[in-house]
This record gives C-alpha cells, sequence and structure tokens, in this order.
C-alpha cells in the first residue's frame, strides 16, 4: 500500500491514459526507482532550481508501457546529475506546523527536505486528500499562497500534483506540496486580479480559440515581451500590458455542469497554440515552454474525477490553468498557430509502423530525454481521446488526423536529439529563437 513516505504502483492503477497492459514487472521497476529517488534526492538538481523530472518521466512511461529495462535504463540517465537533499532541521519541521511560521522558510530550496516531512507527517495523519484540500485548495491566506505557487515554475508543482492525483501516491503529493513550497509567488496579483474581474463580469465565456486570437490582434500584448527580458511572463507581459492581459485572461470561465467540456476545451487550445506554433521554412519543433502547457494539461482530467475537490475547486483550478495559458501564449510573441502545417505534416515514418500511436509511444519512451518528449506525447494522446465528443465545436480547432499529425510531429521533432538547445525552440513566436534550426527537407517544404 502507498504511504506518505513509500511509493507502490500497481498495474491496475493505469492513470488518466495508458497504452497496452501494464505489467507487475514495470509496476515494481518503477515503483523500486521512485522510491530511490524520493529518499536520495533533491526536488532540483541544482542551485538554480532546475527541476528534477524523474517522477514525471518513470510515472509517463511506465504508463505508456515501457519494459522494467526500458524504465531502468531512463533511470540511470537522469540520475546521474542529481544531487541529495539538504539535511532535515527538526526545528523547521516543527515551525512548520505553526501557521504564523510556515511563510517564513517559502521560496528556499534549502527547505525543501523539511517541507517534505512535514507534508508526509500531515498526510500520514489527515491522508493527501485532506492536506491537498487545507494547505492548497481551502482558501485561507496560507492555501491561496500555496495555490499560486503550485503553478509557478511553468507549471512544475502542479504538474508534479497532478501525477501524484493520478496514480494515488501520497509519497509524490508531498513532494508536490514541498516543491511548490520552494516557488516563488509572483502571479499572485495576476491571478487574484483575473479571477475578481471575472467575477464582477456579466459577460458569457469567450472561448480560449478567441481569446488567443484577440490576444493576437492586440498589438500592445502582442508585443510586450522582448526577446531579451529574463522572465518573459514576469518582466514583459504583467510589466508593460499587465491590464490587456487580465482584460483577456478575465474572459474566459466554466461553470460546474459545463467542467468537462471545458477541460478538454483546454487540453485543445494548449495542443493548437503549441503545436501550430511553427516557422515555415525550419524543420518542426514545439515551444519548450509551450509545451508544458500541453504537458499539464492532462492532470485536470484526474483532478475532475477526484470526489474530494468540490466542484468551485475544480472551476478554480481550471480557470487559473486556462488564464495562465492565454499569458503563456502572449509571452512568446503570439506566433500564429499555422494549422495547415500540421494538416499537411509528413511523417518521417509514414507508411511504416513508426508513425501509429504504437511506434510513436515506443520511439518516445525509448528516447534519450529527461521526460518532456514523453509526457508531450502522451498528453496529445489523452487530449485526443478527451476531446473526441466535442470536435462538432469551433472551439475546438484541433480534430480527427490533426491528432496523429500531431503526435508524429512531436516525436520526429526530438527524434535523434539528445541536446535540450536543439530538441525544443524557446519562444516560438520570435524570429531569433529559430536562428539555429536547419530548413526542412524539400518534400516538407
Amino acid at each position: 500500500m502507498a504511504t506518505s513516505s513509500e511509493i507502490v504502483l500497481t498495474p491496475a492503477l493505469t492513470g488518466e491514459y495508458s497504452f497496452g497492459k501494464l505489467t507487475e514487472a514495470s509496476a515494481k521497476k518503477a515503483s523500486e526507482l521512485l522510491q530511490e529517488n524520493h529518499d536520495n534526492h533533491h526536488i532540483f538538481f541544482n542551485k538554480n532550481g532546475f527541476h528534477n523530472h524523474i517522477a514525471h518521466h518513470l510515472l509517463t512511461i511506465y504508463a505508456l508501457g515501457a519494459s522494467p529495462e526500458v524504465i531502468q535504463e531512463q533511470y540511470d540517465r537522469n540520475a546521474s546529475y542529481q544531487r541529495a537533499p539538504q539535511p532535515v532541521d527538526d526545528n523547521v519541521v516543527e515551525d512548520l506546523h505553526d501557521p504564523s511560521k510556515f511563510s517564513r522558510y517559502l521560496m528556499n530550496e534549502r527547505y525543501y527536505h523539511d517541507y517534505l516531512v512535514f507534508f508526509q507527517k500531515e498526510i500520514d495523519e489527515k491522508g493527501y486528500e485532506e492536506v491537498i484540500n487545507e494547505y492548497v485548495l481551502k482558501g485561507d491566506e496560507r492555501a491561496e499562497d500555496m495555490l499560486v505557487r503550485m503553478y509557478g515554475g511553468f507549471l512544475h508543482p502542479i504538474i508534479h500534483l497532478g501525477f501524484g492525483v493520478e496514480f494515488k501516491q501520497p509519497a509524490i503529493v508531498a513532494e508536490a506540496l514541498a516543491q511548490a513550497a520552494a516557488h516563488d509567488s509572483w502571479l499572485t496579483p495576476f491571478f487574484i486580479e483575473s479571477e475578481k474581474k471575472a467575477k464582477a463580469s456579466s459577460q458569457p465565456s469567450k472561448s480560449l480559440v478567441e481569446l488567443l486570437d484577440s490576444i493576437r490582434a492586440d498589438p500592445k500584448l502582442s508585443s510586450a515581451a522582448h526577446w531579451d527580458d529574463d522572465n518573459k511572463i514576469r518582466d514583459g507581459i504583467l510589466v508593460r500590458a499587465k491590464d490587456e492581459m487580465i482584460k483577456y485572461a478575465s474572459q474566459w470561465t466554466a461553470k460546474p455542469e459545463e467542467l468537462e467540456e471545458k477541460t478538454a476545451e483546454m487540453c485543445n487550445a494548449a495542443v493548437y497554440f503549441t503545436g501550430g506554433a511553427q516557422h515555415p521554412p525550419k524543420r518542426v519543433k514545439f515551444d519548450f515552454y509551450y509545451m508544458h502547457c500541453v504537458n499539464c494539461s492532462i492532470f485536470f482530467s484526474a483532478f475532475l474525477k477526484q470526489s474530494w475537490i468540490s466542484s468551485a475547486n475544480k472551476i478554480r483550478l481550471l480557470e487559473w490553468k486556462s488564464r495562465l495559458d492565454l499569458t503563456m501564449y502572449a509571452s512568446r510573441h503570439c506566433p500564429p498557430p499555422l494549422l495547415d502545417d500540421i494538416i499537411n505534416y509528413q511523417p518521417r515514418e509514414a507508411g511504416k509502423p513508426g508513425s501509429s500511436w504504437e511506434g510513436i509511444i515506443h520511439r518516445v519512451f525509448n528516447h534519450p530525454d529527461d521526460g518532456h518528449a514523453s509526457k508531450l506525447v502522451r498528453a496529445i494522446a489523452h487530449a485526443e481521446q478527451v476531446c473526441k465528443p466535442f470536435e462538432g465545436s469551433e472551439k475546438f480547432r484541433v480534430k480527427g488526423k490533426m491528432w496523429l499529425q500531431l503526435g508524429n510531429m512531436a516525436i520526429d521533432s526530438v527524434a535523434g536529439s539528445e541536446n535540450q538547445n536543439s530538441t525544443w525552440v524557446r519562444s516560438a513566436g520570435f524570429d531569433q529563437a529559430w536562428e539555429k534550426v536547419e530548413d526542412r527537407p524539400r518534400a516538407q517544404l
């Protein structure tokens, strides 16, 4: 049985998207290595806040049907550069039980291990569901602050939380909570002001694709992020066009009876602006930042299924994610999504088994990276499933055969590249992002 300090996967827990039959041997191997990561590694592999992706990677390829040997190989590749957590300070752990002192140690990777032990104790006492409700969703000052931090670091804490909830692993939930505590909270004014403006409006919600179009057409907002901004959301969008960003972000809302469709809409829109952000005649590449919006989308299907999360909180989680997606889109200079580049894409393995979903999945779980590519493929495959009932709606621009095309684009764009700097483009709306990318083969022009 999984606990706050022990990871135990079973083939019966397939998550939101799995492929093939999951085996006991792979579940055992993934559990063993996730445990080793949990016990021995920091959530950041350096002091600059670069994330340890091992839990994301192993859970993803396990769900996609990877063998024990592949799981071990991918773990070994990424365990080599991890670092040990700081020793636990019992005095700090004790302080964290005092609400007046809880915030004293936030936004400091030095205290990740202390927060981890604290949340493990809380989960042992209350269960992970109640701990998430209390420390993230309760609505008091502490929970509001932690909720913002969940969306920090390009969504990494809430991705981690999503894996914990999806696979019912309290230890992964504890890691996610501790990770969130180590992130910053500068997104607070954006989230809170957007929410207030949305609640004050009597207008019906616009669709995400309508809002993407409006953001791209807004000359002030679409040019607010500059190539040399250190953080293009914090230093660009929220400095030069904050009011405009809040205006658009506040126009997307959800109601309880719409949650299934609105979750699918979010998935579809994220895939649309991420997969469509191409730059012909350059080779197909995915934007590193947009990709996180897609990779995170799968977990909102998991949140939707949890009876212990109130409808109001499900709405809030989804609205915040979608508003941040809109902001992320604006922050990379608003490249127009090119649906024709998706529809007309010529897969490298066209006509071969490698271009089917099964082939794509086998190629990606063998791909030598830190897990971003496998998460992307899994999230696209999941989005195809949840969007299918709504493909007749104009709110859903990705549909039909485009999904398999996108799966091929994803694996083809990373194949043969272990260098993160050449695997992805960063800030796809800027010409500078594509300068070192080769042109497409003549057949794809």
